[in-house]
């Protein structure tokens, strides 16, 4: 009787002791309501979170337990968790973690953490050069010898470290918990995870990381991280909308009578449609009907002016392995007709293979997100993914090109100093511009030397002169730019300046006063030798701009402002004052 009761109170000792284990569901959770009894699909290399969680080699600690205050030395770590969500439904979705030390704190080539003696500060008073030096923790042996007959090296559930060539450089464990299952591994200061998202759920879901490291006899928490990551069964997808002269692609308003380029971008990071085949059918929204195409880039001209609906609609096919075909059972019919019915349905299942398509699962919001899997004409299967892209663009009247038409010197007295000045008439097609941008740089039009910006007004007709200083002869490379809220046009030039700055310009001066009494032979000269004596020789960069600029000559030009004066600019829209470049 005595012995009943022993055996009665060791069977309640033991579970008791059983129900006050932890569990890693009760760990993991961190806070979180585990309670309620979850079922979920297995998850390829994960345990489920009813296992044992060994809470002697592996202490849990609360959120606000003062023992997570000097679990590291020199202040705190933090885990950043990141993933490469959304993911596709079958496709692979991956979390990496970082750990971030303290400051002054690095890991070596050992993975031992070390002070970082080029960072100083007031309180930078490294007494050793070690902040954990796990190389002299570990004992000189190999593995057979380190680990046969020590329980140090064991996962929370038990399972030994997995031999890896750099075991002694693991000195983190990681412990990645998310749909009732678990992972864990080793590392040093960052550790990367993949999972495949068939068996996931679809929507919003958590994982949760928790980071130990080694210690003299257990392992110490060191810190948690949680992120949310998502699985759908729509092609995760964006559109990139460019155009030129567009001022601002991100405010969805682009210029008529322009090409709009729509470039999609598909997110597939595990290049799990790398095999499929991809077809996108646009819907522009001006009426002009579905373009289905099978590159991902397109372009549109929208010819009137509106708001419009862009739509797209992209397919994947992609191959999967095919699942046995189920027999369909012989529908109830006569005993006189059993042996005409078998015969045709066995020829039928000889001519042709019913397509085999899977049950939707209960929470997909819409019918075009259903996999379907069909056979295929070389004797494989596949199944369809769907994506959706849709947008609101206006269509507005825009600045669509410019032009340079003239460049002219600007004769300057002596109190305007020895900088030479060229007066730009520029031209534009479109809308009127409100402001308008030099950018004056070296040949190669990369080093930008001088800008000026200034609003201009331009009321019915786009033609203004645009004056700029040179202080220096050379070669320059002159951009301008004509733009209004939504739109901007560019317009570029070479323009070289020969000459020591005040001596040309005094010659030029001359050569106007002699050219009012021997006119005859001052046009005569021009003629033949402009190309060879000229003080501003612009640079042709295109056959656009040698027909722009042919005759314009600087030394021509002012020679002809003296002779007919009533066709020189004499009240230029946009002035600025000499400036030094």
């Amino acid at each position: 009787m005595k012995g009943l009761c022993l055996l009665g109170v060791l069977l309640l000792a033991e579970g008791v002791l059983h129900a006050a284990a932890k569990q890693f569901r009760d760990v993991m959770s961190h806070g979180r309501s585990s309670s309620h009894v979850r079922s979920h699909k297995k998850l390829h290399g994960w345990s489920p979170d009813q296992n044992q969680w060994n809470e002697k080699l592996y202490p849990f600690w609360e959120k606000g337990d003062p023992r997570w205050n000097d679990c590291w030395r020199g202040g705190k770590v933090v885990a950043r968790l990141t993933s490469d969500s959304p993911a596709l439904v079958g496709s692979n979705v991956t979390f990496a973690v970082n750990l971030q030390f303290p400051r002054c704190q690095k890991e070596d080539n050992d993975s031992n953490i070390v002070y970082d003696r080029i960072c100083r500060n007031d309180s930078s008073d490294f007494s050793d050069e070690y902040v954990y030096n796990w190389t002299e923790w570990i004992d000189d042996c190999g593995w057979e010898i380190c680990t046969s007959n020590n329980t140090h090296n064991v996962f929370p559930d038990g399972r030994p470290f997995p031999h890896h060539p750099g075991w002694r450089r693991r000195n983190f464990v990681y412990l990645f918990h998310t749909a009732g299952q678990y992972y864990q591994k080793t590392g040093g200061s960052s550790a990367i995870v993949s999972i495949n998202t068939t068996n996931i759920t679809l929507g919003k879901q958590m994982m949760v990381v928790s980071v130990y490291r080694r210690g003299h006899r257990t392992y110490v928490p060191v810190a948690t991280a949680s992120g949310i990551y998502v699985v759908t069964d729509q092609i995760p997808l964006y559109v990139n909308l460019s155009q030129k002269n567009d001022r601002n692609a991100s405010d969805s308003v682009f210029i008529k009578d322009s090409p709009i380029t729509f470039d999609v971008k598909i997110h597939d990071p595990s290049h799990y449609l790398n095999n499929s085949a991809i077809s996108y059918e646009w819907d522009y929204g001006d009426g002009s009907g579905s373009f289905i195409s099978n590159s991902p880039i397109s372009t549109h001209t929208y010819t009137l002016q509106g708001n419009f609906s862009l739509n797209l609609t992209v397919q994947a096919t992609i191959p999967v392995p095919c699942e046995p075909a189920t027999p369909t059972p012989p529908l109830p019919t006569s005993p006189g007709a059993t042996t005409q019915n078998s015969t045709s349905t066995a020829n039928k299942t000889e001519l042709t293979t019913p397509a085999i398509t899977t049950k939707p699962p209960s929470n997909l919001d819409s019918p075009t997100s259903t996999g379907v899997m069909e056979d295929t004409p070389d004797g494989g299967c596949h199944i369809y993914r769907y994506g959706h892209y849709k947008t609101t663009i206006s269509i507005v009247e825009g600045i669509l090109q410019v032009n340079v038409i003239q460049m002219t010197s600007v004769q300057m007295t002596v109190a305007q100093g020895e900088n030479s000045l060229v007066d730009f008439v520029v031209t534009c097609q479109g809308s009127l511009p409100t402001d308008a941008c030099t950018i004056v740089s070296d040949p190669t039009c990369q080093v930008s030397q001088n800008v000026v910006c200034d609003p201009v007004e331009v009321t019915d007709q786009c033609l203004l002169t645009i004056r700029r200083a040179f202080n220096e002869p050379g070669t320059y490379c002159v951009n301008i730019t004509l733009g209004d809220d939504t739109s901007q046009a560019l317009a570029s030039a070479l323009i070289s300046v020969n000459g020591a700055p005040g001596s040309s310009s005094r010659t030029v001066e001359g050569v106007l006063i002699t050219s009012g009494f021997l006119v005859a032979f001052l046009i005569f000269v021009t003629l033949l030798l402009h190309k060879r004596y000229k003080e501003y020789k612009p640079i042709e960069r295109s056959a656009e701009q040698v027909e722009n600029r042919e005759g314009l000559n600087v030394y021509f030009n002012n020679v002809k402002a003296v002779l007919f004066p009533g066709n020189n600019e004499r009240d230029p829209l946009l002035k600025t004052k000499p400036g030094i470049v």
